[in-house]
């Protein structure tokens, strides 16, 4: 029991009925497990292992996968009472060490010895938002949002329940950063806003991107840009009146940033769009796409992968449930091809599908509970041209 637990491999393989790829299915625990969220990158020790989630034993804790053996040893050791965000996990990008909120504190959990040590204890009246650390490993930079809780009656931990109510209170929030050498923290930007989806640069020390949290067509704007030397703030992608982007996400040269968004219909998101930009707004790429995804990942701007929430208007729910890919040829994008069927319910937040490549590009990695429980697969990526365009499945 507890922290350095071993489990044997789970590890299984199929080939998707649709496409033919190569899909791993690397947990069969009864209970959901699940990847870190689609922007933090679970990969360390040269990409020989994977952090995710578990809910084995009746409580929810941090495990390693070995990637080549396929074991699994527990990392904390963590009750079913306890108040966490163990999916906001993020790993230093120069050392083996993860970072988590627990309750009211910060923790910093050594990656090769198990040892936890507490960073920061958050101040009476504030709830923690997600945290991200910056590409020189030196600061963790992390969201504190006022606790509106005895305002708010609606439980919003298994999804989007009460997010509409949350948003117009206008809760003060602070985008925080904390020197991991010197322990010492500073506010950086301030606002009475709902801020969420902390996601630094993953090469640029200075950068990270931010949301206005809320229904998309609500918020004054989504993505923002900070510096975090300077404090200056920007938008990103200043939408026209009835165009809503969000989900955004940094590729994988810490310069773009990638997102999806609609048009149109707020109902029926009639026009679709992918798209990237630099992070001052010049260079902008963006297409249009007959398909309705709730998030989309990708390393760069040629081959991105979108987890195919809703059905399209023309080939109705049979594929709503499928992971497709979409390549970038010239200037426009191919696609969608079907790379697998994830059948995957989004029930609630770790059972979103939340695909993202590999650091290699060469699979993606995805949560589905197809099974019943939440569990990790990977799905190798074959030559795009290989994998059945929509028109050719019946």
């Amino acid at each position: 029991m507890g922290k350095g637990k071993k489990w044997g491999s789970e590890r299984s393989v199929y080939r998707d009925h649709i496409s033919g790829a190569t899909v791993t299915q690397w947990t069969d625990y009864m209970a959901h497990n699940f990847h870190l969220y689609f922007t933090n990158c679970g990969w360390y020790d040269n990409g020989s292992k994977l952090l995710f989630c578990s809910d084995r034993e009746n409580a929810t804790n941090l495990y390693s996968l070995d990637l080549v053996s396929g074991g699994i040893t527990q990392l904390t050791d963590f009750g079913r009472t306890e108040s966490h965000r163990l999916q906001n996990t993020f790993v230093n990008p120069l050392k083996h060490e993860a970072y988590f909120s627990l309750q009211n504190r910060i923790v910093a959990l050594n990656l090769d010895n198990l040892e936890e040590r507490v960073i920061y204890h958050r101040p009476d009246g504030y709830r923690f938002g997600n945290l991200s650390c910056t590409a020189d490993g030196r600061n963790l930079c992390f969201a504190l949002v006022q606790d509106m809780s005895k305002r708010l009656s609606v439980n919003r931990t298994g999804g989007y329940a009460g997010f509409e109510e949350m948003e117009a209170m206008r809760p003060h929030c602070q985008i925080c950063l904390l020197s991991l050498d010197r322990g010492e923290t500073r506010v950086v930007h301030e606002d009475r806003r709902w801020i969420g989806h902390i996601n630094t640069s993953p090469t640029q020390p200075h950068l990270l991107t931010f949301c206005h949290e809320g229904p998309w067509e609500k918020v004054d704007h989504r993505i923002w840009v900070l510096n975090i030397e300077t404090r200056e703030v920007w938008k990103i992608r200043d939408n026209a009146p009835g165009q809503y982007a969000g989900h955004e996400y940094w590729h994988a040269d810490g310069i773009r940033i990638g997102y999806h968004g609609f048009t149109g219909n707020l109902e029926q998101k009639e026009g679709k769009f992918l798209g990237s930009v630099r992070y001052d707004n010049t260079d902008l790429e963006e297409f249009e796409f007959p398909y309705q995804n709730m998030h989309i990942h990708s390393n760069d701007a040629h081959l991105i992968v979108g987890d195919g929430q809703q059905a399209s208007a023309y080939h109705g729910a049979k594929y709503q449930d499928c992971l497709f890919l979409w390549k970038k040829n010239g200037d426009k994008m191919e696609g969608p091809r079907i790379l697998c069927k994830h059948r995957g319910s989004f029930h609630v937040q770790k059972l979103h599908v939340h695909p993202r490549f590999s650091p290699d590009g060469t699979k993606v990695l995805f949560t589905s509970d197809m099974s019943g429980y939440g569990n990790l697969y990977m799905v190798d990526v074959p030559p795009f041209e290989s994998l059945p365009p929509l028109e050719d499945v019946n």
